[in-house]
This record gives structure tokens, C-alpha cells and sequence, in this order.
């Protein structure tokens, strides 16, 4: 498969237990095949709160996904459901290490787009910070 040119839907919902914010976005990216993964990137705007970095999400299945952020902040996520991964996480005021966990990744993206919904929580050293969301809908632009 050729990389494509493709619009990107993304909606987070983000929770600690108190506060909810739900965040919808929606932008131009590239979407490609590599054997058994699917890989979506995107430049981060002011939107996303990343402005200055691109980010690359890898979903291989429904098992696991990968999120990479490079430029201005830097972060590398490993999702995969029922695992937790310790990841590096930075940020303009500095870089942590955070606990991650799936509770559900499923896939249904195809060689023309598709969805992808993932559920995890982080926390820090051992202590919950917050549970996440993620809808992305990829298709051809």
C-alpha cells in the first residue's frame, strides 16, 4: 500500500476522576501499511497542545499501538491491552517516566482508513493520574 493523504478525526476524552475534558480535532495527515500495522501521522498544532511536534501512531491489530511524538515535545507510548508499559514522556517543562495500561484496543482500520478506539490509564510512579479515550477516524482526503 502507498502512504495516502488523509483527514484525521480525533476525539480524546480525558478523566481523573473529578474533571472530564473531551477534545475533538481534526486535521490533515499521511496513513500507510507496514506488514501487519497501520501507522497514522500527523503534525500537532496549538489545538493538540504539541505545537511543533509530529506525532506517529502505529496500531498493529486491536493488540497493540504505538504513539510517537517528536520537535518540541517528545513522547513514546506503548498501548497494549491488559500490559503495562513504563514509556518516556516529555514535555516543554520536562521529561517522566508514567505507568501505562490498556483496558481495550479495537481496531477496524483497512487499507482505505477506517476507526481506531483505545482506552487506557496513566499514572505516575505507581499512582494514578488519569483515564483516556481515544476515538481516531482515518479517511481518504
Amino acid at each position: 500500500m502507498d502512504e495516502k493523504d488523509v483527514i484525521i478525526k480525533l476525539n480524546t476524552k480525558q478523566s481523573d476522576g473529578i474533571n472530564s475534558e473531551d477534545t475533538e480535532i481534526i486535521t490533515k495527515g499521511k496513513y500507510n501499511k507496514l506488514n501487519d500495522s497501520y501507522i497514522i501521522s500527523y503534525e500537532d498544532s496549538e489545538a493538540t497542545g504539541f505545537e511543533g511536534s509530529s506525532t506517529v501512531l502505529t496500531a498493529t491489530q486491536s493488540k497493540k499501538i504505538q504513539i510517537e511524538r517528536t520537535g518540541a515535545s517528545q513522547a513514546q507510548l506503548i498501548i497494549e491491552k491488559s500490559k503495562k508499559h513504563h514509556c518516556h514522556y516529555g514535555t516543554p517543562y520536562g521529561a517522566f517516566m508514567i505507568g501505562v495500561t490498556a483496558s481495550n484496543i479495537k481496531s477496524r482500520l483497512n487499507d482505505n482508513g477506517g476507526d481506531l478506539f483505545f482506552k487506557y490509564v496513566i499514572d505516575i510512579n505507581s499512582s494514578f493520574m488519569s483515564d483516556y479515550e481515544v476515538n481516531i477516524n482515518v479517511k481518504p482526503s
